[in-house]
């Protein structure tokens, strides 16, 4: 007996599924004199696993296409299905995978962990959350928030167990930079605090321009700021941090020159070179060169090659004010443009008070910028 299906098409020309069976008709000596043929309709049957092909068939799709590597394991943990991206990522086969196989592409640092975890949670049947690190093909790892929710049948108990694992580098990266930004915010926060106090402290009490004086270098300090937050606190170039400072002159800004070539600084140059930028443009404004109409400032940079390295040059020339003597007494202003640029960059700082007009220059090596 032979049974098989077919289409058959009806008296008004529709088709018709049906499964034929043929069977012998044999005589009383068991030769085969006939055959019986019995034809039933399967229409619904088709239909059936027509619907459970394109059910199956969508949840390959879906499967294969979401974004996160998923699988599926029996009521003890027993992994028997991995969706394509899995094997796309691990560059396995079911073969390798399938029980416990997954433990070859878990970190070493975490798979006892992992491990310890993910049996209690297959025990008690709760949800499991974990992340931890998944080899790529190539040998790279990324890191991975993985999930499972047991599947349960009428009466509660586990039959299987669905598991997701979404690659979350891109954020503990971001997570990890962000937090490291906080930490150098709070750290330069209170350097900034004390660079203020230091300010307050140093400045003469008694000149009846204290407040005035201690305000300006207070904006000096906040015009730097802008451009590091600006900047993300990332290098910043050196015209940048000048054009910062001029800022503050108002229409004397016209009589500035600047010149040089297109160099960066480390936020930490950066702030020592705007404090002295900022001291010296207040002080040619009320006693210098801006002071008069006809004065001049040039502001001029380089990088030169030296006996050990590169070499950087910047310096600050006045010219076309009045005659210029040199102080009686060096100041906390000696001290922000000579004293602090000294310090924090290892530099040579060498200030000139010629008649024609006050002089300074600052020589450290490329790498103090950085």
């Amino acid at each position: 007996m032979a049974t098989f299906e077919t289409i058959r098409l009806r008296k008004d020309g529709s088709h018709v599924h049906v499964a034929v069976t043929v069977s012998p008709v044999r005589d009383a000596e068991g030769r085969v004199v006939a055959a019986s043929k019995i034809a039933r309709d399967i229409s619904a049957k088709r239909a059936t696993q027509q619907r459970l092909e394109q059910s199956e068939q969508r949840f390959r799709l879906l499967a294969d296409n979401i974004s996160q590597l998923a699988w599926i394991a029996d009521s003890d943990g027993w992994i028997f299905w991995y969706n394509q991206r899995w094997f796309d990522y691990t560059g396995t086969t079911l073969e390798d995978m399938q029980g416990w196989g997954w433990k070859s592409v878990h970190h070493p640092d975490h798979i006892d962990r992992v491990v310890e975890k993910v049996s209690r949670h297959f025990q008690s049947g709760e949800h499991w959350e974990d992340t931890f690190p998944l080899r790529a093909a190539d040998g790279s790892w990324r890191w991975f928030l993985s999930r499972m929710k047991p599947i349960l049948d009428e009466e509660g108990k586990v039959v299987f167990w669905f598991g997701t694992n979404t690659d979350v580098t891109e954020m503990r990266d971001a997570e990890e930079r962000i937090e490291l930004l906080l930490q150098e915010v709070n750290h330069r926060s209170k350097n900034m605090l004390a660079i203020i106090q230091s300010l307050a402290r140093r400045s003469d009490a008694g000149r009846p321009d204290f407040i005035e004086r201690l305000e300006q270098r207070i904006r000096g300090l906040a015009a730097n700021q802008d451009v590091l937050v600006r900047r993300a606190w990332s290098d910043i170039p050196v015209l940048e941090m000048v054009e910062a400072q001029l800022r503050s002159l108002g229409d004397s800004r016209a009589q500035v020159e600047c010149a040089g070539p297109a160099l960066v600084l480390s936020p930490g140059a950066a702030e020592a070179l705007a404090m002295a930028m900022h001291e010296m443009g207040t002080n040619a404004l009320k006693y210098g060169a801006l002071s008069e109409p006809s004065g001049l400032v040039a502001i001029t940079w380089s990088l030169e090659e030296g006996d050990e390295g590169p070499v950087f040059r910047i310096s600050w020339r006045e010219s076309g004010g009045p005659r210029v003597a040199p102080p009686d007494h060096q100041g906390f202003g000696t001290r922000i443009i000579v004293d602090v640029p000294r310090v924090k960059l290892s530099a040579r700082v060498v200030t000139s008070y010629d008649p024609e007009g006050f002089g300074w220059e600052l020589v450290c090596a490329a790498k103090s910028l950085r």
